[in-house]
């Protein structure tokens, strides 16, 4: 029989299709080709910097100038930005409506300067590109106009990625809260005001004691696929110790994400191959108006940053856009058994 499965945090309702399912090695999908013009260079790619916009800042070998070859992570404007940084947002109504300037900050985390274009780059090198973001993310926090920056990775067409595969990440500061993660926060909350406890400490311990679901763990993080998984092997992956803001995290710490990252998507792709797919990290928005009465004046200790790596192996169609529901053909805990026993 198919289930209903209630995500503990937002309340959201998912069907595990059982009825549908496949054996975890059916979802091997596989990326498109690059397709890259004759003589099309790759502006990623070091020594092409000059076809980018100049650098935000880099990760760079000692001695060598921005907007040069030397770099092992770099941060560039986006070339078509979402929003922008310049202005001011000039709050406004029409009629009825609100509205705003679309103000704030879109960057590329350029991850590697080597033209890698399968999975994920290798551990060593994500504990410097984690080292970056958060770097980047303590500046942009700086500026009063944006109250959440998203980390968001598009890898693949099917994903949204592009036809250039150079390993990328976006950083998008947004001037207002993200409805998906005010979802989180007003979950977390509820929870903890009937249980004064995170609801994501909760599930780290839960998954841990039932073992079903745990794919890795390395010394601060835990890697699982969530008891309501809306996509076949989707993972999350938590901070053992409760935090809600990753930019507060220490460069060791950021060093152990990378490896269980990277290790990760190693297990991943023996399982399913070359795969698309989207991460997103959910942390705290900034909190700059904490001396207001209510204003989260609990979130310190209900919410708890996270990564979701979302392969994309299945498509969502009309019932799950008209009634909100996701339909997930492959049980997390079948999907994990043959993700945690790969080698990474």
């Amino acid at each position: 029989m198919p289930e209903l499965r209630k995500d503990p945090i937002i309340g959201r309702w998912v069907i595990i299709a059982t009825e549908r399912a496949k054996r975890p090695d059916q979802f091997a999908a596989g990326v498109e080709k690059e397709e890259l013009a004759s003589g099309e260079k790759c502006p990623f790619c070091q020594g092409n910097e000059s076809m980018t916009p100049p650098e935000i800042c880099a990760l760079r070998k000692a001695g060598t100038k921005p907007n040069t070859p030397g770099w092992d992570v770099r941060v560039i404007p986006y070339k078509f930005p979402l929003l922008h940084v310049e202005g001011d947002l000039n709050r406004r109504a029409h009629g009825m409506y609100d509205l705003m300037d679309a103000i704030g900050a879109h960057e590329i985390v350029v991850e590697t300067p080597d033209h890698l274009t399968e999975g994920a780059p290798p551990a060593s090198q994500l504990s410097k590109v984690f080292g970056v973001i958060i770097d980047r993310i303590k500046d942009l926090e700086k500026d009063p106009r944006i109250k959440y920056v998203l980390l968001v990775k598009n890898y693949g067409r099917a994903a949204g990625g592009g036809h250039i595969k150079h390993q990328r990440i976006q950083l998008v500061g947004t001037p207002v809260n993200l409805k998906r993660v005010k979802e989180e926060l007003a979950g977390a909350k509820q929870y903890y005001n009937y249980k004064e406890r995170c609801v994501f400490c909760d599930i780290i311990k839960q998954e841990i004691a039932v073992g079903k679901r745990v794919v890795m763990e390395s010394k601060y993080f835990i890697a699982i696929m969530p008891f309501a998984s809306r996509f076949p092997f989707e993972t999350w992956i938590m901070p053992k110790e409760h935090s809600c803001d990753f930019y507060k995290t220490s460069k060791e710490i950021a060093s152990d994400l990378g490896g269980i990252y990277g290790g990760l998507f190693a297990k991943l792709k023996r399982v399913i191959g070359d795969f698309p797919y989207n991460t997103v990290l959910h942390t705290a928005p900034f909190r700059r108006q904490m001396n207001k009465r209510g204003y989260w004046e609990t979130i310190e200790n209900d919410y708890h940053w996270h990564l979701e790596v979302l392969p994309i192996l299945t498509r969502v169609a009309g019932f799950e856009w008209g009634s909100g529901f996701y339909i997930n053909p492959l049980p997390p805990q079948d999907a994990y058994k043959s993700v945690r026993e790969a080698k990474a």
